[in-house]
């Protein structure tokens, strides 16, 4: 059911190269003369990377269709703004370790403790700082010029590249002997879930800078990374997690006190882990993707 010209050309090309010459081939022509020139495709990628246009206006700039411009951003794959970094106006480059355990990511990120009676989040400016002034002549915390100070809570947070499995401890300092602390009992809470922790990647912090921390992964065995100086994107996952954590759990509702916001913590990340439908792992819980583990969807 083919002509006899398609017919000849599967026979010459059988006698030619045997049956490795019957797998199909792309059509796509050998010459485009029609084709985009590459001088323009640089100057439209610059035009979305650097300016964030949209094709009408970069057609209008560069006196082309705004048709060619949206198939040349097809075909480099940054049609969508989303594809785009926002500080370097660069497109995302994703990756995604294949199994748990394969990389952990480990990081800190501050949050101001409440006074008692809540804080500004919720309440007026007014109301707020006689708060924290009560606060602070109840603890005696005075920071500089002797003012009153609240104090800061430092979240120490681990996730795992696979999985998006979260876990995170609440304390008072960023010292590497808090932060090795933390990712020991990290590691035992991954290894009871049936994960063998192997890299840990991290940014240049003091505490990752430390000889207690190089000899905690030594220990361990677990081979240490770190990201490159002013590259935060490269432990993107974890700082994706902290907007989320700030959003449903730290921001999320009016709490009285520091402590009543810490009391909330374990509940949200078992929600996090086991029913929160994640969009970067199709829309599933975390824990799905850890294998054989008994009674994850409680």
């Amino acid at each position: 059911m083919v002509s006899p010209r398609t017919a000849k050309k599967w026979a010459d090309r059988y006698r030619a190269e045997g049956p490795a010459g019957m797998v199909d081939r792309t059509s796509r022509p050998h010459i485009s003369p029609t084709r985009t020139p590459p001088q323009v495709v640089k100057k439209i990628m610059a035009l979305r990377w650097r300016r964030r246009l949209g094709p009408v206006q970069i057609g209008g700039r560069l006196a082309i269709p705004a048709s060619t411009v949206h198939a040349v951003l097809v075909r480099c794959q940054i049609n969508r703004l989303s594809r785009i970094d926002r500080v370097t106006g660069e497109p995302l480059r994703r990756y995604e370790h294949d199994h748990p355990g394969s990389l952990i990511h480990v990081d800190v990120t501050k949050f101001a403790n409440i006074p008692d009676g809540g804080g500004h989040k919720f309440l007026s400016r007014q109301q707020s700082r006689a708060n924290a002034i009560a606060t602070a002549h109840r603890t005696g915390e005075r920071g500089k010029g002797h003012r009153p100070r609240i104090g800061i809570a430092y979240l120490h947070t681990v996730i795992d590249d696979h999985s998006r499995v979260a876990y995170a401890e609440i304390h008072s300092d960023e010292k590497s002997q808090t932060a090795t602390g933390v990712l020991r009992r990290s590691v035992a809470w991954f290894a009871e879930r049936g994960v063998s922790v192997e890299r840990v990647l991290s940014d240049n912090g003091s505490c990752y800078r430390s000889h207690t921390w190089r000899e905690t992964c030594a220990e361990l065995e677990i081979t240490h990374k770190r990201t490159r100086p002013y590259r935060p994107q490269t432990n993107g996952k974890i700082e994706r997690f902290h907007r989320t954590l700030g959003d449903g759990w730290a921001y999320t509702r009016f709490y009285a006190s520091t402590q009543e916001r810490n009391d909330a913590l374990p509940a949200w990340l078992h929600f996090y882990n086991h029913h929160r439908a994640h969009s970067a792992i199709g829309g599933k819980p975390p824990v799905t993707r850890l294998t054989n583990l008994p009674g994850h969807h409680s």
